[in-house]
């Protein structure tokens, strides 16, 4: 009975000191797994730090690559603005040097005609005039409104202004026309009843617009040949003392930069030379 206490004793014991190691095998286990935690805590902070420091980065090349998007589609739309913009002014450019080409044959076709109209007379005996000639005396006084007289070296120059004889854009005769033209010619017929007359047409500088004939010089053509029909149909000029030229803007006498210069560009001059005619 003895020896059966003394073993329950002993296995008590060793009871105790098996839960007594048990305990402390749990409260070392209990102090790692916190370690653990404190070091996996300590991770997931870092962690969540960097993972805000990489949003904040993302954000900031968001932002920056919006803006170079908006910067390259503004530029796209200020080179499309300048591709627009050159290819407009070569095409002005080749309409300006279109109309400059016009305007040097335009120019070159009426020196051809005046050049041929003086060899013309000169073939024809007119006789040039002399310094006692009243061609070289004070020009005739004309005084009929808006009519300007004076000398072009050896001939004599009336310039009819064109707003008093047609209509706007047109060769047709406006009604009160007829008696300023028959007037200036009544006066150069008293002074020179027979020297040959030019009768020379003129316009400004604007391009025409809504005729069938788009061009100046037909203008100025067709509204010279309009004032001789009337000299040769109501005065005593002689078809043979005349002769017409349709100068077109090439031979302005005021600058086509005013209204006024425009308006004084556009007439018909009576042009004396000094030649008789034959």
């Amino acid at each position: 009975m003895r020896r059966s206490a003394s073993a329950r004793r002993s296995l008590a014991l060793a009871l105790v000191i098996m839960a007594l190691t048990a305990v402390i095998g749990c409260g070392n286990s209990s102090m790692v797994l916190q370690g653990r935690v404190r070091d996996l805590t300590n991770q997931q902070v870092a962690l969540t730090g960097q993972n805000q420091q990489l949003q904040a980065r993302l954000s900031a090349l968001d932002k920056a690559h919006q803006e170079q998007v908006s910067q390259l589609a503004l530029t796209r739309q200020e080179n499309k603005v300048i591709q627009d913009t050159l290819a407009a002014t070569r095409d002005q450019l080749r309409g300006a040097k279109t109309q400059l080409e016009e305007v040097r044959t335009e120019k070159q076709s009426a020196d051809n005609q005046v050049e041929a109209l003086t060899a013309s007379m000169r073939r024809r005996g007119g006789v040039m005039i002399t310094p006692n000639n009243s061609l070289l005396q004070t020009p005739p006084a004309i005084n009929l409104p808006g009519v300007y007289v004076r000398r072009d070296g050896n001939r004599v120059r009336v310039e009819l202004p064109g707003g008093q004889l047609f209509e706007s854009g047109s060769a047709r005769l406006l009604p009160g026309a007829p008696s300023l033209i028959t007037a200036a010619a009544t006066e150069l017929l008293a002074v020179y009843p027979d020297q040959t007359v030019g009768v020379e047409g003129h316009t400004d500088s604007d391009p025409i617009t809504g005729r069938a004939l788009g061009s100046n010089h037909e203008l100025s053509l067709e509204r010279a040949k309009a004032v001789f029909d009337l000299l040769v149909g109501q005065t005593r000029f002689e078809p043979r003392q005349l002769f017409i030229i349709g100068h077109g803007p090439n031979d302005p006498v005021a600058s086509n930069a005013t209204l006024e210069g425009k308006q004084r560009n556009r007439r018909v001059e009576l042009v004396v030379y000094p030649e008789q005619s034959g």
